[in-house]
Formats: structure tokens, C-alpha cells, sequence
């Protein structure tokens, strides 16, 4: 079965949570920014996974804007291929401003974006849910609490909420990450559409 590379529940708002998978093709060692005071950590090559919210109708922090900075690496480092489908698909669903391109280049600032500044990891699939219901804690906390996830980092890519960690490695297949949108429709959006 193939995923679709870009999936987009819920309404017609501008802001809204998401799930990234992201492949990163080689071990790494990383440091986050300043997360835990820049300690090196260790990524196996696999996949992840990133939660996180946009939740504003307009401006930098709207949902496509953030999704098309995700997929934008610094500097003259290729894009990733998910943002020519992002800025396509965007548009012809009328998420997002006729031009969500970042303004100016980009600085590294999240956690998640020293991962996806990294031209071995790739944006692979994307899940968009159209909602002002901040959805990101609760499906946080679900896919953190699934048996087939790992932490490799307590907190990490969750700075602003204490307790929860965003940034998950996923070591199941193909099945798992095509089960995910049935799992958040059910669990997480049914209340709200």
C-alpha cells in the first residue's frame, strides 16, 4: 500500500497540528541547540516522527507556512522533496497564502529543525490536520505512549510542554505510518468534525 505524501484532515482553518515522518538514511550525532545545554545525542538511520502546531489563522505561525519552513533547509542546501507536493497541494485546497515561502532564510530555532536541516534526513510524509484545536499534546502524548516508538530523548522537540517528547523514532514499517491517519481521525478528530 503506498502513503500518501501529504494528508490533510479537518476543516477549512488556516492553523492546525501535524505529524512529520522523516527518514534519516544514515546514523547521526546531533546536538539539538541549546536542548539539554547542546548534549550530543545519538540517531540510528530509520524513521521519525515530529509533532507540533501552528495554530495561528495568518502569518509565520499558520499551519502552511510552518509546514513549507519545515521543509526548507538554511543556506544554499537543497530543499526537501516533499515541499514542491506541499506548496502544490497547499494551494489547491486553499491552505495556506498564495505564496507561503519563507520571507527571509532560514535560522535554525526548534529542536526538529537541527534534524531537518540535515540533508541525509528527508521529509517523507506529512499529516495536516486543519483545526484551532490544539491537538498537538494529545496526539503527542499517544504516539509517545505507542508500543511502536522509542524515545531517544526525553523532552526532546517538546520544549514548551514539560513532560512530553516530540521527536520519536519509529521502528515499525510501512503499516504503522499508513495506519496513522485512520488512528488520529478516530481518536483525535471525531469529537471535532
Amino acid at each position: 500500500m503506498e502513503i500518501p505524501k501529504i494528508s490533510i484532515l479537518g476543516d477549512d482553518s488556516q492553523a492546525g497540528t501535524y505529524v512529520l515522518r522523516i527518514q534519516l538514511r544514515k546514523k547521526t550525532h546531533l546536538t539539538f541547540g541549546g536542548f539539554k545545554k547542546g548534549k550530543l545525542i545519538s540517531l540510528p538511520a530509520g524513521h521519525y516522527t515530529y509533532i507540533g502546531s501552528a495554530l495561528s489563522e495568518k502569518g509565520s505561525t499558520s499551519l502552511a507556512r510552518r509546514l513549507v519552513r519545515h521543509a526548507t533547509r538554511t543556506r544554499s542546501k537543497p530543499h526537501h522533496n516533499i515541499r514542491e507536493h506541499m506548496l502544490n497541494q497547499f494551494k489547491a485546497c486553499g491552505l495556506g497564502p498564495p505564496n507561503p515561502l519563507p520571507k527571509n532564510s532560514k535560522k535554525l530555532f526548534w529542536n526538529i529543525d537541527h534534524l531537518l536541516d540535515l540533508e541525509i534526513s528527508e521529509i517523507i510524509n506529512l499529516i495536516a490536520i486543519r483545526s484551532p484545536i490544539r491537538l498537538e499534546n494529545a496526539i503527542g502524548s499517544y504516539l509517545e505512549n505507542n508500543k511502536d516508538t522509542k524515545i531517544i530523548e526525553k523532552g526532546l522537540g517538546a520544549n514548551d510542554t514539560p513532560n512530553n517528547t516530540y521527536i520519536l523514532h519509529v521502528v515499525m514499517d510501512d503499516m504503522w505510518w499508513s495506519s496513522l491517519v485512520d488512528d488520529i481521525q478516530t481518536n483525535f478528530l471525531s469529537d471535532f468534525t
